[in-house]
């Protein structure tokens, strides 16, 4: 048969003619009839019902209202269903990614509001301490920063101490980590004298991107101060260089230490939250250069590392939000640290190009980092996970 028919396609026709199609799938003869240039089985003509007789009950009816003859090819009863079924799936696929128009909320007139409560400080801040303030702090809880010895991460840490906690300070160079160790505490006797207790503050060794090493550090950490709560990681390096003149093997380094180091120190501690069936917080030092292309240094292989960590936190947040484990990222524009301030020196004119792009015209320091880290590690943040911080002074959004 060289017409194509498909039941569906003769909605509409007339009882007659779609009769007669059906039961060609019966006969092979044909005859055209005179409302229509299609052709219709001979017998199955002939087997029309005249005006006024009783419909006919056809035996095979069913059967044809499943077929379709397309060139000759037969379409099974399954292959039907199957595509019933796939509609179906398709309608209702996507339901909960769209609007729904039953729901309309309209904000009622001012009279009509319902009153609110103040909230209650429930006695959490003491006699003498606003409870807003007590929220940030880190009192009792052991706090773990990698790359801690020097830069961002050892203000970070020390912040982490003022706030109350105890530290551990992890660093590839542990000479250097157990120097600002006593140094942290030394600064903390000088500047609150009368503090009732001093905070323990100890150094550790680890290669970041090396999983036993990773997993060395904690059980050295847990043994010297008995558990874990927060996590920083703020491990990391960058290096400017043309993509197509970069090492494979430099790229790999980099990406072992701002990625792997993350992962490795984010996934060892939260197992030992998880066993403890204990809350923690996280914070994943990231860098605006996740978010953006910094000009004019080349620095490729650095922002996909960057963006590869803060996207690491977002997927982390959500996989362990069930166990009451936080994951926050900070992403800091340009800051001043010693190493930066050292290739300032050497690129005089690279200074004035970076802050003329800041609009609050400077480079951040690394004590701008205290308050966002230890606002993310503190349970004033208790309903934030999988944020992205951005302390850049306005950069990312010019």
């Amino acid at each position: 048969m060289s017409s194509s028919f498909c039941r569906p396609a003769l909605r509409g026709s007339s009882l007659a003619l779609r009769r007669a199609v059906m039961y060609s799938t019966i006969s092979g003869g044909s005859v055209t009839t005179a409302s229509s240039s299609r052709s219709i089985p001979a017998l199955a003509r002939a087997m029309l019902p005249l005006s006024g007789h009783r419909r006919l009950q056809y035996p095979l009816a069913g059967l044809a209202q499943r077929r379709c003859y397309s060139s000759g090819t037969k379409v099974s009863r399954e292959d039907e269903q199957r595509k019933e079924n796939e509609a179906k799936e398709t309608a209702a696929g996507g339901s909960y990614a769209r609007t729904d128009d039953s729901i309309t909320v309209e904000y009622p007139p001012d009279h009509k509001l319902p009153a609110s409560k103040p909230v209650a400080g429930a006695g959490r801040a003491g006699a003498n301490v606003f409870p807003t303030l007590a929220a940030f702090s880190l009192q009792g809880n052991v706090g773990v920063v990698t790359g801690g010895a020097r830069g961002l991460g050892l203000v970070m840490g020390q912040g982490m101490v003022i706030s109350g906690a105890n530290l551990a300070i992890v660093d590839l160079n542990k000479d250097e980590a157990a120097r600002q160790a006593k140094n942290i505490v030394r600064t903390f006797k000088k500047e609150y004298p009368d503090a009732k207790h001093l905070p323990k503050v100890t150094a550790h060794y680890a290669d970041v991107s090396d999983e036993a090493s990773v997993e060395a550090c904690i059980m050295e950490i847990v043994a010297e101060h008995g558990k874990i709560d927060n996590l920083v990681t703020s491990a990391g390096f960058t290096e400017n260089f043309e993509a197509i003149a970069y090492p494979i093997d430099r790229m790999r380094k980099l990406w072992g230490v701002n990625v792997d180091g993350t992962y490795l120190f984010a996934t060892a501690v939260a197992r030992h939250l998880m066993g403890r069936k204990s809350k923690g917080s996280m914070v994943f030092i990231g860098s605006m250069s996740g978010s953006i292309v910094n000009v004019p240094q080349p620095q490729a292989p650095y922002n996909a590392a960057k963006a590869a960590v803060r996207h690491l936190c977002a997927s982390l947040s959500v996989e362990w939000a069930k166990a009451g484990i936080r994951v926050n990222c900070i992403s800091p524009g340009y800051m001043l640290t010693a190493l930066t301030q050292k290739i300032l020196d050497d690129n005089p004119d690279l200074k004035q190009q970076w802050t003329s792009l800041i609009p609050q015209g400077r480079m951040g320091s690394p004590e701008d980092l205290m308050g966002p880290v230890t606002f993310l590690l503190s349970d004033a943040s208790s309903y934030v996970t999988g944020a992205d911080l951005r302390v850049d002074g306005g950069y990312t959004v010019t």
